[in-house]
């Protein structure tokens, strides 16, 4: 299946699978929402939601906020990730909306990158679910579900890549959706770990579930006190592995006998090789 037609059934199904494909932070305003953006870098929604109602009555406007330190946020703020930072990109980001833009929030991501805290990400997010301009703002979550699914090639190594690729086989008029739905699709059903693959109704096109299934079936009887490996290729016990690189680049665990990977842990009889997966590396 080429992944054009795996884009546009990945849509579909995922439409019919979550009722409303929008962000869930939550906001009244383009300020409000760039704030949270801002904070919601490596943290999650529900605790930039949990943050924001005290910071926003502190500071109700992007004017009352160009008015603080970043001493004055970061006790409203202190409890998501990297506080100390955020509150100093808040303090600045309010100052240049006030002095440049007066008072506006910038609607275009050219403009929301010259603020402090704004990277290309944090832009396409505000100019898509504020000012309704068609992106695709890839996170953590976006890059992990288009490898895993097969929407994007192993080389699309980084977030901006992996937006190209999209971009490419993903109808503009789609791009808002297919941002919101891969997010979701990654925050409850393919997670990072352990994802949710019997509950998900993209296996039967999913390239990392095809590869879940030629994962070697778990050896339950393997016995603990003859060693913490076993190799089922020469049927040996061990404590110590050694670790071989496979084909996709992955450290694996190995027989340090006869360098297989099909090695089993004895506690609970479960494979060591781990399938290729994908995490944003730059």
């Amino acid at each position: 299946m080429g992944r054009t037609d795996r884009a546009r059934i990945t849509l579909s199904r995922l439409r019919d699978a979550i009722d409303r494909p929008a962000t869930e932070l939550q906001y009244t305003n383009p300020y409000e929402l760039l704030v949270a953006v801002i904070l919601s870098a490596q943290c999650t929604d529900e605790r930039v939601n949990k943050t924001t109602p005290k910071l926003f009555e502190a500071f109700p406007t992007v004017e009352d906020m160009a008015q603080a330190d970043a001493e004055d946020i970061y006790p409203y703020i202190k409890s998501v990730t990297f506080p100390n930072n955020k509150s100093g990109y808040l303090a600045k980001m309010a100052r240049k909306v006030c002095d440049e833009f007066g008072g506006e929030i910038p609607d275009t991501v050219s403009d929301l990158q010259k603020l402090s805290g704004v990277g290309r990400k944090t832009a396409q997010v505000v100019v898509n679910v504020a000012f309704d301009v068609a992106a695709l703002p890839v996170d953590t979550h976006v890059y992990r579900t288009s490898h895993r699914i097969g929407l994007v090639t192993r080389d699309a190594n980084t977030p901006t890549k992996v937006e190209r690729q999209l971009k490419r086989i993903i109808p503009r008029t789609d791009w808002g959706d297919a941002h919101h739905l891969l997010i979701l699709h990654g925050r409850y059903t393919c997670t990072a770990r352990n994802p949710s693959c019997a509950s998900c109704v993209l296996t039967d096109i999913c390239t990392h579930y095809t590869r879940l299934q030629r994962l070697p079936d778990p050896m339950p009887e393997l016995s603990t006190r003859k060693g913490d490996y076993f190799c089922r290729t020469c049927d040996s016990f061990f404590d110590e592995p050694d670790t071989h690189i496979d084909r996709y680049d992955m450290e694996q665990m190995a027989c340090p006998r006869c360098g297989s990977m099909m090695v089993f842990r004895t506690r609970d009889g479960q494979p060591t090789k781990q399938p290729l997966d994908f995490r944003v590396n730059g």
